[in-house]
């Protein structure tokens, strides 16, 4: 089985890197292929990738191609790829905002699965969502999840409807995590610690709150409640936050995220 990872930008070089170290592919079955020349000569200094130059050269050798540009260059490269492609290959996509429809109506196939990664994946701690066409076989399914599996977890949706709502929840979602953790270590230093020492203070918390939840089966509201005492620090530092209303302004960010999902894919 030989995989083509068209876009040599952070994501398509992290599945492109994580995929070959699967069980499911041997060495040197990944080829890569970018426009820009500074990636591929990065690309071409990678012993288990083979560097593509042009897309007639690439893209009828492939069986799986994983689509990891930007959408606005959707339109141009599928378009470039038509007369090149067959109704046997299998096209995976984190082209955000393209729907599986319109992939396969520029195209003219039917296999394509639609997934949607987010940052950790680069340090094999990610979660990809992911829909497939209706023509996709199970066994294509299996391959699918074990490739994507590489880069942490994935998860199959139902629809693409929640491709666009895992978006706001995963795929935005450590912004969000990087967001509060800003505010924590600037409240850190504005209580006199240095930066190194606040950085600290936050990461490992939060490295801890997690490790904590993912090993039991405790909700976060029980979690609060066992480190928040009456009239305690906790307390304080909660009331605060129910009085300002973050709890609803986190979830009202999440929908914004989600509905630009959804504007996204209606262009598409």
């Amino acid at each position: 089985m030989k995989v083509l990872v068209i876009g040599a930008g952070n994501m398509g070089l992290t599945y492109a890197t994580g995929m070959s170290r699967s069980k499911l592919l041997k060495k040197r079955n990944i080829m890569v292929l970018d426009k820009s020349k500074e990636k591929m000569e990065e690309v071409g200094k990678i012993a288990h990738f083979d560097a593509m130059e042009r897309l007639e050269d690439c893209v009828p050798k492939a069986d799986i191609i994983f689509l990891a540009v930007k959408p606005y260059h959707a339109e141009e490269l599928l378009g470039r790829m038509k007369e090149l492609v067959n109704p046997e290959q299998l096209f995976i996509s984190i082209m955000a905002g393209v729907t599986i429809k319109y992939i396969q109506d520029a195209l003219g196939i039917k296999k394509v699965v639609r997934a949607m990664p987010n940052l950790p994946a680069q340090v094999g701690k990610g979660l990809t969502s992911y829909v497939s066409a209706e023509e996709v076989s199970r066994l294509e399914l299996f391959m699918t999840e074990g490739l994507l599996d590489t880069t942490g977890k994935s998860l199959r949706v139902k629809s693409e409807k929640y491709i666009d709502a895992s978006t706001g929840i995963s795929g935005s979602g450590p912004a969000y995590v990087f967001y509060f953790m800003q505010s924590m270590m600037e409240a850190a230093l504005q209580m006199g610690f240095s930066e190194n020492v606040s950085k600290v203070l936050v990461s490992q918390t939060f490295t801890g709150a997690v490790e904590l939840f993912n090993q039991s089966n405790l909700t976060p509201d029980s979690w609060m409640e066992r480190v928040a005492s009456k009239g305690g620090t906790t307390r304080a530092a909660l009331d605060s936050m129910q009085d300002n209303n973050v709890n609803e302004l986190i979830k009202e960010a999440a929908f914004a995220a989600f509905n630009r999902a959804v504007e996204l894919g209606e262009e598409y």
